[in-house]
């Protein structure tokens, strides 16, 4: 059988590709024909976004690609790839997911992780104050939710009320000095809620 598609994506290809880039992150999934050109392309884009002080990430075996600053970036320039402010709570929640996940690859050949929003609730509210308004606590937690859902890092499944598939290009945002960061923090988080209920 002849393979239809033997030859290397026109550089013409190449303005669309970045374009997509500048967008957001681009999934293998979500469209093939561009990624198969990105694939194809990715020296020319890593050169492209250089000039702009910006590094392609392209993982291959999970299906994503995104842009983000150069660690030696000129400070002094306008960040044309912003960066997001993200409260406390919402970085736990995102942590707690990336550790979740980590085990997840550890104990599975499946590649999909899905998890309800009661699961997600349950996991971080082992980290929360005692409060005595239950219901607003579960309002703030559904609001993270929706907030990281918003990101990117959380996919609601069609059809499926209240579940979501964990997004792997979580692992690729929160690496290990991001963990390690807020580990530290969340040592301080810690011991300010125990002098609190002392």
């Amino acid at each position: 059988m002849i393979r239809r598609h033997t030859l290397a994506p026109p550089a013409d290809e190449l303005p669309l590709v970045i374009t997509k880039l500048f967008k957001g992150v681009l999934y293998r999934e979500a469209d093939e024909k561009i990624w198969q050109a990105l694939s194809e392309l990715s020296a020319q884009a890593r050169d492209y976004v250089a000039v702009l002080e910006l590094e392609l990430v392209l993982d291959e075996a999970e299906g994503y690609a995104f842009l983000r600053s150069s660690a030696g970036a000129d400070s002094t320039l306008p960040r044309l790839v912003p960066r997001r402010q993200l409260t406390f709570n919402v970085s736990l929640l995102l942590a707690l997911l990336r550790a979740r996940l980590a085990e997840f690859d550890q104990e599975n050949a499946e590649t999909r992780l899905i998890m309800t929003e009661t699961q997600i609730r349950d996991m971080v509210s082992v980290f929360l104050p005692e409060s005595s308004n239950e219901a607003r606590l579960m309002d703030q937690l559904a609001a993270n939710i929706k907030k990281v859902a918003e990101l990117g890092f959380l996919r609601k499944l069609r059809g499926q009320d209240q579940t979501y598939e964990v997004a792997r290009i979580l692992k690729a945002y929160v690496d290990a000095q991001w963990l390690e960061e807020f580990d530290a923090r969340l040592s301080d988080y810690r011991t300010s809620l125990e002098g609190g209920t002392a």
